[in-house]
């Protein structure tokens, strides 16, 4: 872990070292079967071991923790701590002592140290301690630098540097998809893998929505009037495990009358995932913020407000509709009303809608009924535009089964 150790000699002695929880001890189990010659000496060895659990001396299972004996892995989103001391070897009083930690990374260096006072002075066999802590928030090559200064009895100034370099390791791979709605809400799938050799325990997986948004977690179901997890009761994500979550956001109402047909990219909001290792360290990762490009309607948007999942044959049935200006220029609509070969309208082709501002929406109420059964397509709407001249054609609006009247519908 050090790099290029200083050659000179020094009144002070630096440590630097790691500060990480202990892992649980596991024992390698040697048996044998009763007939050998070793007969049960083996058996009773471990039994006999303090480290091995009563009644699974054989599983390798231990009950006793062992210190790290590595440096270890370093993961984004994990808490560096250190222990950084400073000892005087030597046998006279050593004055003025000034001890700084910064880290330094691809991007920035970070001042560590607890404090930036000086000692005023330290004696033979003495040491100053200091605990640094830092939450790891880049990847790649992080080097701490610890810098000594003093001053001798001679009155001589003296000042050594150590470097320790260590890797910061990704530990989650994520993974976003957007989904659009008929409606203006959006899907948002996150796909978490834990890349890392140790299982995680997801503590929180959740989207702080932006300002535009409001968010509905959809990873839990309701049973027996409690929520539970889909994920089940574990919550645990094994080494190169990948769990989907979804999310549904919706435009708050206040946004979305004041600004109207959201266009172009909007931002979404972030994710923040919380997780436990080992014996209970923590580390948490934020993503940047989740940018989504708004799907584009064109100049006029035609969407179903209410439309019956199934029919009877050759009866009326009745759908809603939303017709909304997305340009920046008033409209003159006319509607037309084309029969297909299986649904036909029923009403006034060609009657005038009125105008329609920027932006604003209208409800549309129309009748249908179909000749065939099965599952059909509502198609045939056209939206004129007088001003322009211009023709809005709208087919394969939405699909209904319909089934024969002697056929009971159960709502």
């Amino acid at each position: 872990m050090e790099v290029n150790p200083p050659k000179q000699e020094h009144l002070l002695a630096l440590k630097v070292m790691r500060l990480t929880k202990p892992t649980l001890f596991t024992n390698i189990p040697v048996t044998c079967e009763e007939k050998d010659l070793p007969g049960d000496l083996f058996n009773q060895l471990m039994r006999d071991d303090p480290s091995t659990v009563n009644g699974a001396e054989i599983l390798m299972l231990g009950e006793m923790l062992t210190l790290p004996q590595n440096f270890g892995n370093i993961f984004l989103g994990e808490t560096f701590s250190s222990y950084i001391s400073v000892h005087n070897d030597s046998n006279q009083v050593v004055k003025d002592i000034l001890v700084k930690a910064d880290l330094q990374t691809s991007s920035q260096r970070l001042n560590l140290s607890a404090s930036n006072a000086a000692v005023t002075e330290l004696k033979p066999d003495c040491c100053i301690d200091d605990v640094i802590h830092h939450e790891v928030k880049e990847i790649g090559t992080h080097i701490l630098v610890c810098a000594v200064s003093y001053t001798t009895q001679g009155g001589e100034k003296m000042y050594f540097r150590k470097f320790f370099k260590f890797q910061v390791l990704k530990p989650l791979d994520v993974k976003t998809k957007f989904y659009n709605a008929e409606t203006d809400e959006v899907f948002l799938e996150a796909q978490i893998q834990n890349i890392t050799t140790s299982p995680m325990f997801m503590e929180k997986v959740s989207l702080e929505p932006s300002i535009m948004y409001s968010v509905t977690e959809l990873n839990s179901v309701s049973q027996a009037g409690e929520c539970v997890s889909t994920f089940g009761s574990r919550a645990y994500l094994q080494p190169m495990d990948t769990r989907q979550y979804l999310y549904c956001l919706k435009p708050k109402k206040e946004f979305a009358e004041k600004a109207g047909i959201i266009k172009g990219v909007t931002v979404i909001g972030k994710l923040d995932i919380v997780w436990k290792t080992n014996l209970g360290e923590r580390g948490r990762l934020q993503t940047s913020q989740l940018q989504r490009m708004a799907p584009g309607y064109g100049d006029v948007r035609l969407s179903l407000e209410a439309i019956p999942d199934t029919v009877n044959l050759e009866e009326p049935f009745h759908i809603t509709c939303k017709i909304t200006n997305c340009s920046e220029r008033t409209m003159d609509l006319v509607l037309e009303m084309c029969d297909t070969s299986s649904v036909h309208w029923c009403g006034v082709s060609g009657r005038q809608l009125g105008k329609l501002l920027p932006s604003a929406s209208l409800g549309l109420a129309l009748t249908l009924l179909s000749s065939v059964q099965g599952l059909q397509s509502v198609s045939g709407l056209r939206l004129t535009d007088t001003f322009l001249k211009r023709t809005y054609e709208y087919d394969d609006i939405a699909q209904v089964c319909v089934v024969s009247s002697a056929i009971k519908v159960e709502s």
